[in-house]
């Protein structure tokens, strides 16, 4: 496949390395090892096995299997510093839709509304940070492709009340997973993703016509003045973003060479 695949991205690369050169940070689960399972038939581990089997250890040498409980029902509302509860959330984001500009602002769709970007516990102003009953507020982010506009707005959970608006240009955080998504289909669509599309088929013999079919991971991109093609000038202020692509349940395929501009609904390629 290796050969193949040069024809295409330049390569299939694995998941750890393209982490590491990518600066993504990603999370490891380790398996319980297996050290030591061959001896169980012999010596001490066999005949520890024997007189559990035929009960001389007694009920005490057994391992009780573990219980999954359910998480406690979540209140409406928290209080202090606890994290907002889904409610809260809902509440917040509700109150901060209704106020302008929000109303008219667009989606990274192109659709009416904003794009939710997420909600967040608001730190206590400075005289309320040793109040224990400082008001209990929430800062609720929202970017408006229609103007490339990051939107906060800070909510009192008590009183309902939009507190402050804030609204910047250039600055942007990390994406969400619809803009991700709509990214990966942007690249997909665009003659510029046929690498990406064949790199898929070679790993798994099917075809990419969907976000879906992938893990995605993506990293916001800066335009460097004098720098990168033309296109790709005005991200920093465009929201855009170099995409990891992996295939579920296989490799990953080397995106980053290929930038989206989800403001202006764009793909270009970057060099080096």
């Amino acid at each position: 496949m290796r050969t193949t695949v040069r024809r295409h991205l330049g390569k299939v690369v694995a998941g750890t390395a393209i982490a590491v050169a990518a600066t993504a940070v990603m999370v490891g689960i380790t398996l319980p090892g297996t050290a030591g399972a061959d001896d169980a038939g012999s010596g001490k581990n066999a005949q520890s096995a024997g007189q559990a089997a035929d009960g001389r250890q007694g009920d005490t040498a057994a391992v009780r299997p573990g219980v999954v409980e359910e998480a406690p029902a979540e209140g409406a509302k928290g209080t202090g510093r606890d994290p907002l509860t889904d409610d809260e959330i809902a509440r917040v984001e509700k109150i901060a839709l209704n106020q302008q500009p929000l109303t008219a602002a667009k989606d990274v769709d192109g659709d009416r509304g904003p794009q939710r970007l997420g909600v967040d516990l608001a730190d206590p102003e400075a005289a309320e940070v040793d109040d224990p009953d400082a008001p209990r507020r929430a800062e609720v982010s929202f970017y408006d492709y229609g103007t490339d506009t990051l939107v906060t707005k800070t909510v009192n959970l008590a009183t309902g009340k939009v507190e402050a608006t804030g609204s910047q240009h250039g600055v942007q955080p990390p994406l969400g997973t619809a803009e991700q998504n709509e990214a990966a289909a942007l690249l997909i669509a665009d003659p510029l993703g046929a690498g990406l599309k064949a790199d898929f088929r070679d790993a798994t013999g099917k075809a990419l016509t969907s976000p879906d079919q992938l893990q995605l991971a993506s990293m916001v991109y800066r335009a460097t003045p004098g720098a990168g093609p033309a296109a790709l000038a005005k991200c920093g202020e465009h929201r855009c973003v170099r995409l990891l692509s992996k295939v579920k349940n296989g490799p990953w395929i080397d995106t980053r060479t290929l930038v989206i501009d989800l403001s202006a609904r764009k793909v270009a390629r970057i060099t080096g």
